[in-house]
């Protein structure tokens, strides 16, 4: 799943290759383009975007296959040494976002969602993916929109997930096996709430969509949404009743990036910067909370726009060595002390940095220059306060707004050009 593990703080294995080359793009013909509308108006969309973070799944039959949602509205499956396709697409009647989840657990069974108001679990153990179930968005009385950008967090049986409809769910699965061997499940619904609440509206309006994806640590789940609310919520009892809220901050903006939980329990938020209210003055827009004390602010760095773009950061921080790596949307990556909150390293990267950084082999992997063309770029953290460059790669033909996954000395990444990519050496 995005990011690889409930914290959310998981970033694939070693080796990272130190000179890479595209070793592989897909498809080899038309890019992966559709149509979709925002706001009234018809737009043409390609490629992969935030947060698309690709699955690699190990099969018993020794095939490495990857796995991602698209903008031509499809999820793809690959194969990871050629790039040619190992199963048919799977089609959804609109753009994927975000990113997939693979069962943890061994059932054959993906999870994701797509701006077609439908949550989904296709099987994968038949010769085409196939849907089992799905959830539409309009199941609950939601507010601002349908899409699912979120990526599911799967724990113990449980499917846990917010929708941009405002509204967060906590599903059981009844993962297991017809007579014929073949995957099932019977989902149902334990729990469900709105992640806004009347005084979020007056204060901030209607747009409260949870578009981030939850994060777990003990029997805690988390999640945030766009006016700002930060929600903790207790699982313990849930199979015999409610999830009761046991954390509930307000940061002052819009939180999209998916919440970084250290080993301790506390937790990394990227917040945008669109409202400049006071909230978002006091706190900063990279902040470190304590969900077990009645003040849980330890501290926060304020990222400001530079010239007429917005602020804040849409990335999700990469948790290192008690640093914390993050890039802003204005376009600086940053590294930040975890005890202290203190700006330790800036670097320039460019403007609309939105893919979330990833750290393997002890080397930070960034995408860097989106305006220009975009690329890749790595660094040393042989000192985790001060990272060295050690290479990049200049694409050139499309922004990387999707998040990396590093595999066995493999970088797969989608980017806006309409076409996914094997990088490595050749």
């Amino acid at each position: 799943m995005f990011r690889g593990n409930p914290t959310r703080t998981y970033y694939g294995e070693p080796p990272m290759p130190s000179d890479p080359d595209p070793l592989w793009s897909y498809p080899a013909g038309d890019r992966l383009c559709s149509t979709s509308t925002v706001g009234g108006t018809k737009e043409v969309w390609c490629g992969t975007g935030w947060t698309g973070q690709p699955v690699v799944y190990e099969r018993s039959d020794g095939v490495t296959e990857v796995i991602f949602g698209a903008y031509d509205r499809k999820v793809h499956f690959l194969d990871g040494s050629t790039g040619l396709p190992t199963r048919p697409p799977y089609v959804t009647g609109d753009l994927i976002k975000g990113s997939v989840s693979l069962d943890p657990d061994g059932f054959p069974l993906l999870y994701f969602g797509s701006r077609d108001n439908k949550l989904r679990i296709v099987a994968l153990d038949r010769p085409e993916p196939e849907l089992l179930w799905d959830l539409d968005a309009s199941a609950v009385p939601g507010i601002w929109n349908n899409d699912w950008d979120g990526n599911p967090v799967i724990l113990d049986d449980l499917l846990l997930e917010g929708g941009e409809n405002s509204w967060f769910f906590t599903i059981e699965l009844n993962r297991g096996y017809d007579e014929s061997g073949r995957v099932i499940v019977e989902p149902r619904r334990l729990f469900e709430m709105p992640g806004y609440t009347d005084e979020l509206i007056g204060r901030v309006g209607r747009n409260v969509s949870i578009e981030n994806s939850p994060a777990v640590f003990g029997n805690r789940v988390y999640f945030a949404n766009s006016g700002g609310r930060i929600v903790g919520l207790d699982l313990t009892g849930l199979a015999a009743g409610p999830a009761p809220v046991v954390f509930d901050y307000w940061v002052g903006d819009d939180v999209d990036a998916t919440i970084v939980i250290d080993s301790e329990g506390m937790l990394y938020v990227s917040v945008e910067l669109e409202r400049f209210n006071e909230r978002s003055a006091t706190l900063g827009q990279l902040i470190k909370l304590n969900p077990y004390e009645t003040d849980p602010f330890v501290w926060g760095v304020p990222v400001p726009p530079r010239g007429s773009g917005d602020g804040g950061i849409w990335a999700t921080p990469a948790l290192g060595n008690g640093v914390l790596y993050v890039p802003t949307h204005p376009g600086e990556m940053l590294a930040v002390d975890t005890d202290t909150g203190a700006v330790l390293w800036r670097d320039e990267i460019g403007y609309h940095a939105w893919s979330s950084p990833a750290i393997v082999d002890n080397t930070l992997l960034v995408s860097v220059n989106c305006e220009t063309g975009g690329g890749l770029r790595a660094y040393s953290l042989t000192d985790p306060a001060s990272p060295i460059r050690l290479w990049q790669y200049d694409h050139g033909s499309g922004c990387i707004e999707s998040t990396p996954v590093v595999w066995k000395g493999t970088i797969f990444v989608g980017s806006r050009d309409g076409r996914f990519y094997a990088f490595g050496e050749k």
